[in-house]
């Protein structure tokens, strides 16, 4: 197979001619064309992904708690998992808490441009602070609540209800294991059917992945140029150090904490984890959405890295809507970098509440493009800074969004190979088939 057949090569090439296509449309003036017929096919490669997300997380929970066969088995892995979710978690907002204020990009903003990006944003701003402020009126145990649903159906006929799929995924698992086998292995077999034939679909959205990254690259570019593609290199002057920052603290957390997980705590070699996750992370660059990317994560560690079924199935759905390592790092940078452009200065008890208010907001955000902004929101109330702020990032956060979102996907498979190899379901790597332009995910017994 010649090299540009390969996935991940296609996915990159897509990616380098749609920023070529997006600075060129802002040129040219246009952006008008790309959005009426270049960007809805990034939409509908998005729409055919989130289409997937539902019934794989159903099919696939159900069966993975299911084939458990034991309650303390499932409570073992399920407390264990989300403990270590917690943990990077808490990791990652420490080291963008750390980057931000070694470094405090938020004194390099002009007064001027704070001013007038607070303008631009205005209406923007405005829609998020209603969003954040519903978030926030909610009870200290509302979280807790909007979990369980009410209707199923409902739950599953919204992609933000995630969470509630995955609850009730678990319940009817752990119900199949409290049955008899007769019945329950009858069930079960008609949902691994179903498995299958979801992991079809996916092979079929697949193949719009480098049109699909194409498009979605070109939109982004000619939405933050606007009219004027000056606005692109005033936006980046002035918000470089900003962006530099989150992207080092972000590649310290992915560079550092995720490969000392594998190192010293597996033993995968971190090449072999890296190479085999890879097409996951370009589209997770690609999409913005760990949720979209799910059903190529759980393809990834299963076939590629060489995570029992039993394990994926339950790590990865639990992992895109609680693990969000990449946000919450990026919520504490952002956090500061607002309070420092503004003036004021945060405590030690702030810089604990950044903490605390970034771990508990990111198990809470939705697996989707821009849902870390209304949880930002939440953050900056938290430790009373001024919502208005985060008209200072608004530009930028697109791109930011990608990075956050590929270190996301990044934790998911590294907590997911650590979960598997301390329950003893980790087998031998399969990277012969890892650059495979298909997607056919190999079924354990």
């Amino acid at each position: 197979m010649k090299w540009y057949q390969k996935l991940h090569w296609k996915i990159i090439i897509g990616m380098i001619l749609g920023l070529g296509w997006g600075i060129l449309a802002s040129v040219m003036g246009w952006q008008q064309f790309t959005i009426d017929w270049i960007s809805p096919w990034g939409k509908i490669f998005i729409n055919m992904l989130k289409l997937i997300a539902v019934p794989l997380v159903l099919t696939s929970l159900i069966v993975g708690v299911a084939s458990l066969s034991d309650i303390k088995k499932l409570s073992r892995m399920g407390g264990k998992t989300i403990l270590i979710y917690l943990c990077t978690t808490a990791i990652a907002v420490t080291i963008g808490l750390l980057s931000v204020n070694i470094l405090q990009p938020g004194k390099s903003i002009p007064k001027e441009l704070t001013d007038k990006l607070q303008k631009s944003y205005q209406a923007k701003v405005a829609d998020k602070e209603s969003n954040a402020k519903k978030a926030k009126e909610r009870g200290p145990l509302q979280p807790i609540v909007e979990m369980v649903p009410e209707n199923i159906v409902e739950s599953a006929g919204n992609n933000r209800n995630m969470l509630q799929v995955v609850i009730v995924a678990i319940l009817f698992g752990i119900a199949l294991i409290q049955i008899e086998n007769s019945k329950s292995d009858q069930l079960v077999s008609i949902l691994d059917n179903a498995n299958e034939v979801v992991l079809k679909v996916v092979d079929m959205a697949m193949l719009l992945a480098p049109f699909g990254v194409f498009s979605l690259l070109a939109n982004t570019i000619v939405s933050v140029a606007g009219d004027d593609i000056g606005q692109i290199g005033e936006l980046l002057s002035a918000l470089g150090f900003y962006c530099f920052v989150v992207v080092l603290a972000l590649l310290l957390h992915a560079g550092v904490t995720f490969p000392l997980i594998i190192k010293f705590l597996t033993p995968m070699k971190l090449k072999t984890f890296f190479k085999g996750i890879g097409p996951a992370q370009l589209l997770a660059f690609s999409t913005s959405s760990s949720g979209a990317t799910l059903p190529v994560t759980m393809e990834r560690c299963e076939k590629n890295l060489g995570v029992e079924e039993e394990v994926t199935s339950f790590v990865l759905p639990l992992g895109s809507t609680i693990n969000m390592d990449g946000t919450a790092l990026y919520q504490a940078v952002a956090a500061v970098f607002i309070a420092q452009a503004t003036g004021i200065d945060l405590t030690f008890g702030n810089q604990l509440t950044i903490i605390f208010t970034a771990v508990l907001a990111s198990v809470g955000t939705v697996a989707i493009p821009g849902a870390g902004i209304i949880m930002l929101l939440i953050v900056l109330e938290a430790i009373g800074v001024p919502s208005a702020g985060i008209a200072l990032i608004l530009g930028v956060d697109r791109i930011l969004d990608m990075l956050r979102t590929t270190v996301n996907v990044t934790g998911d498979a590294a907590v997911c190979v650590l979960v598997a190899n301390q329950e003893g379901q980790l087998g031998e790597p399969h990277l012969s088939d890892a650059d495979e332009p298909h997607f056919v995910m190999s079924r354990k017994n």
